[in-house]
């Protein structure tokens, strides 16, 4: 009975899969040239990710899509909308942020501006 209850929910949830929010994995790095996002996007194309910088905030949005290439049995991975923003200190230039997607994972690179990049300064003989 237990077998048929399931079968039962595993179709009703195929027949109208629900949207859900979800926050992607993130892992953020520092160096002395850029920052460095990577996002879990798993599911989404290219197509599906949207990358804006605004006001100092980076936005990261993207859609996995359900795909369903037979009868669905049983459905953990669902329509989902990632969203995820950040803000991002002073000195950094967004004119060359660059993001690449590649096996569910974005990663975005947002250089530092040369104003706030450290530098070494040759001290000369006197």
């Amino acid at each position: 009975m237990a077998d048929t209850n399931l079968q039962r929910r595993a179709g009703e949830e195929a027949r109208a899969p629900q949207r859900r929010a979800v926050a992607p994995a993130v892992d953020v790095f520092e160096n002395k040239e850029e920052y460095l996002i990577l996002a879990d996007v798993p599911g989404a194309t290219r197509d599906q990710v949207q990358l804006h910088f605004e006001r100092g905030r980076l936005t990261i949005e993207a859609r996995r899509e359900f795909a369903a290439p037979g009868s669905l049995l049983a459905a953990e991975h669902a329509p989902a909308d990632y969203h995820r923003s950040f803000a991002l200190p002073q000195g950094v230039d967004a004119g060359r942020i660059e993001a690449e997607l590649q096996a569910g994972v974005l990663r975005v690179r947002v250089p530092k501006s040369d104003a706030v990049r450290p530098r070494s300064i040759a001290i000369k003989a006197g």
